[in-house]
């Protein structure tokens, strides 16, 4: 009774998480699918490929090392597999713009007061995300990423000569249990930061009502996100879709993109996430022919693919865990369906995506709002990778991980900025005014303080590992309003 009703907790992760704003961690997938997390996920860039951010370069020049290179901050066998971030200390060098604090001058400590969470040598800040419950360690990379922040910051210097120290919470996949880390933060932390949950509305009105800064990952629930002093360095609106990567398939692929068949896997909010994706493609300019859903235990796809083929589908788009994206690609070689696109969210750009759908993995596209972690050209990518692996070897990097060291970030700049001044309510005062914050060059801009949906993205695609095929660093248009 206990392993089915965890097994159906673990669906109803899947099922939550995927359909808010198709962000979906593959680790949380993969270990509520019965299968432990692998190795790391970064594969090598193919050689001449721009690999994303160009780290000051023109837009479009080629960022991305071959496979065999090394540029002293880890290790490449030349087989197309990262193995990881090496020495810390290769990376950041106190003074620079990739350093702890951005570069940033600290500001005057001139008046500078202890208060919750602060005392003469620390700055406690809490950390609250999914560690136990019934998909043990689903959100730990939030966590860990904001340890390994707090370790890189430690390293270089201080708030006024106060060190971070990070208080981990864990919420369990439970409202009830956030609620409670968050009484705890509100007593013990002057903020929280880089925080992660799949029900993460139990916690959100005790952070108002005790003015908490709480810079998170990404909310997930409306209640989070109504939180007046709740933030996200991952911010998004179901109903707000970026334009520039439909433009992009629009110029590359247009007769594609006149023939599109869209399916999602039904729960939760995904039929309307998915359904207003789909809208906001067809303002762009493309003819959505197909929608539909799939139960989360399906397990045969041939009907859909057959009609795929019997609609004539020329770009196929899927939203949902890549175990089940592997079954609907099994079903369309089994029929002998190929389309002209396959398209999919970031829950595909992993590892064990790669591992498990063998050559079927080819060609595949992804949009995404992240650099690549293969891009060794990137500074701020270095030091995530690397002092990860300090914290814990090992240690997978991943889209949380990464939004959570950008909110670690965010974090330390407003709070060295601000110097004396430093209170839980001028952090959100600096915060609400945050626009255009890409983590010092690991993602694409977001409207922090606005609380909106970004309108920049990348498209990378799997050929022998993945690569960057949009122009530029990231595209940025317009967002398009789909209700």
């Amino acid at each position: 009774m206990v392993r089915a009703r965890n097994a159906f907790v673990a669906s109803v992760l899947v099922l939550l998480l995927a359909a808010c704003g198709s962000r979906l961690d593959p680790e949380t997938v993969a270990q509520a699918g019965g299968q432990q997390p692998g190795g790391d996920t970064a594969v090598d860039g193919v050689p001449g490929a721009d690999s994303g951010v160009d780290a000051g370069a023109d837009p479009g020049s080629d960022t991305g090392a071959g496979p065999g290179t090394d540029s002293g901050t880890g290790t490449d066998s030349g087989t197309g597999t990262d193995t990881g971030a090496g020495d810390p200390g290769d990376t950041g060098a106190p003074g620079t713009k990739n350093d702890a604090t951005g570069g940033a001058k600290q500001a005057s400590c001139d008046g500078f007061k202890n208060q919750t969470g602060v005392t003469d040598d620390k700055i406690v800040l809490a950390n609250v995300a999914d560690i136990s419950g019934p998909v043990p360690g689903i959100f730990e990379s939030s966590q860990l990423a904001v340890r390994a922040y707090a370790e890189f910051f430690n390293s270089q210097g201080d708030v006024c000569g106060r060190k971070l120290e990070i208080l981990p919470l864990d919420s369990r996949a439970d409202a009830g249990a956030d609620q409670q880390a968050y009484a705890k933060a509100c007593d013990e932390a002057f903020a929280a930061v880089g925080s992660m949950g799949a029900f993460d509305s139990g916690g959100a009105s005790l952070a108002e009502d005790c003015g908490l800064p709480d810079i998170r990952t990404v909310s997930t629930t409306s209640e989070r996100g109504a939180c007046t002093t709740c933030y996200a360095t991952y911010t998004t609106q179901p109903f707000l879709i970026p334009d520039s990567y439909p433009k992009w398939f629009l110029k590359e692929h247009k007769d594609a993109t006149q023939s599109v068949g869209v399916l999602w896997i039904n729960g939760g909010a995904a039929p309307e996430n998915a359904n207003y994706q789909a809208d906001a493609w067809e303002k762009v300019g493309w003819d959505v022919d197909y929608r539909q859903s799939i139960d989360v235990a399906e397990f045969n796809f041939a009907p859909y693919v057959q009609q795929l083929k019997d609609k004539g589908i020329k770009m196929v788009v899927y939203t949902g865990p890549y175990q089940n994206t592997v079954k609907l690609q099994q079903a369309m070689q089994q029929q002998g369906y190929e389309p002209e696109v396959y398209l999919q969210d970031p829950t595909i750009y992993d590892g064990r995506y790669v591992e498990l759908a063998g050559g079927l993995a080819e060609n595949v596209y992804v949009y995404s709002t992240t650099d690549l972690f293969e891009n060794r050209s990137n500074p701020e990518m270095q030091n995530y990778l690397a002092w990860l692996q300090q914290v814990k070897p090992g240690a997978v990097p991943n889209f949380y991980g990464l939004y959570a060291w950008s909110a670690a970030r965010l974090f330390v700049e407003t709070a060295i900025g601000l110097g004396g001044k430093l209170t839980r309510s001028t952090v959100l005062g600096e915060i609400s005014r945050t626009k255009g914050w890409t983590g010092n060059g690991l993602h694409a801009p977001q409207n922090v303080g606005g609380r909106v949906t970004g309108p920049c993205t990348m498209v990378i695609q799997y050929d022998g590992g993945w690569r960057k095929v949009s122009p530029g660093t990231f595209m940025c248009g317009s967002v398009v309003n789909a209700k």
